[in-house]
């Protein structure tokens, strides 16, 4: 027997993806929904060979669905996630809107697994920031080997994270470059993102952090550890997918490079490209369209008494949001909500 499994925000970016990796990962489904607002009504989407029509978020009723894959901003989350709840069915949210809700499991599953039983707190379960779960799937099976004291973090983040509208506006950025007639406003970002990097995502809090420095911090303490200690530094790049991250690691032991380098490469959802060779690294090129956190440039930080240097890639709009949310709901599926 299969779920009922509905996809909320199916037109957006991260519906897209929720949609393709359910079929690419054959998950076990009786009736699948694409849900999407009143202005995409009737609007085709992809599921595997068959095509979905939208339907309406705004009228839906979610009795008898068993779990709901939101990809819709916090407002209309907040709005319809306890609709669904309230109707039996299980939330799986991608907006930022309850993962500070100590109620509310947050889940990577490579990492906290045994949080999912939670979910029976409110019928909801959040999915972490895109920076945030790449970097704990990394730092995961290394914190269980040699417990981590501190982390410096500085991430280069695809303009994807940012939504369509961001995609779209480094496109029409880089040809105005070439055709200066064809010159377009700055919209999404706050300086032009063509051919510049902005040290800047969300809006900036009283300490100096912004939104998406903190979002890292108190997100690794809740899946990870709280007494692990995190600073961040998070920038925006001209890249369409893929984020990828410069990881300082501060243990409270000695590991070596060459273990830490074997512990990774046995670890779930890590791919470790590690060649000190031209080309023997991830770029986010190589990354998009692939499952797998990647790692690279694993070396040793003499600076410190025990210390780590790695390198983070990962398709942001996988792992860091569809991806995750599937393999929670596959998580949520056999250990808690078994059919047949």
């Amino acid at each position: 027997m299969g779920y009922n499994i509905v996809v909320v925000g199916a037109t957006g970016n991260v519906g897209h993806e929720m949609l393709n990796i359910l079929a690419e990962r054959a998950f076990p489904i009786d009736k699948i929904a694409a849900l999407a607002s009143r202005k995409s009504l009737g609007t085709e989407v992809s599921f595997g060979e068959k095509t979905l029509k939208t339907q309406d978020l705004d009228t839906f009723d979610f009795t008898g669905w068993d779990m709901a894959l939101f990809a819709v901003g916090s407002e209309a989350t907040k709005k319809y996630a306890p609709l669904a709840a309230k109707a039996g069915c299980v939330v799986i949210d991608n907006s930022s809107l309850y993962r500070y809700d100590a109620e509310i499991p947050l889940i990577v599953p490579e990492v906290n697994p045994q949080d999912v039983h939670m979910y029976k707190n409110k019928m909801i379960i959040a999915n972490p920031n895109c920076s945030t779960a790449q970097m704990v799937v990394a730092l995961k099976p290394l914190h269980d080997r040699a417990k981590i004291k501190r982390v410096v973090v500085s991430t280069y983040q695809a303009v994807s994270g940012a939504g369509k509208d961001a995609m779209d506006e480094l496109w029409d950025q880089t040809k105005s470059m070439y055709n200066p007639i064809d010159n377009k406003p700055k919209q999404v970002f706050t300086k032009q993102i063509a051919f510049n990097v902005i040290p800047h995502i969300d809006v900036f809090m009283d300490s100096g952090d912004t939104k998406e420095e903190w979002k890292m911090v108190v997100e690794t303490k809740k899946i990870l550890d709280k007494s692990v200690k995190v600073t961040a530094t998070c920038v925006r790049v001209p890249v369409f997918v893929g984020h990828s991250e410069s990881i300082n690691i501060e243990f409270e032991e000695f590991l070596d490079e060459d273990e830490a380098r074997d512990i990774l490469r046995e670890a779930p959802g890590i791919m470790v490209i590690d060649k000190r060779e031209n080309g023997g690294y991830v770029t986010p090129v190589e990354c998009a369209g692939d499952f797998a956190t990647f790692i690279s440039r694993i070396r040793q930080d003499v600076t410190v008494e025990n210390g780590l240097n790695l390198w983070c890639v990962s398709d942001n709009l996988r792992k860091g949001a569809a991806l995750n949310a599937v393999q929670v709901a596959e998580l949520l599926g056999r250990e808690c909500l078994k059919k047949g």
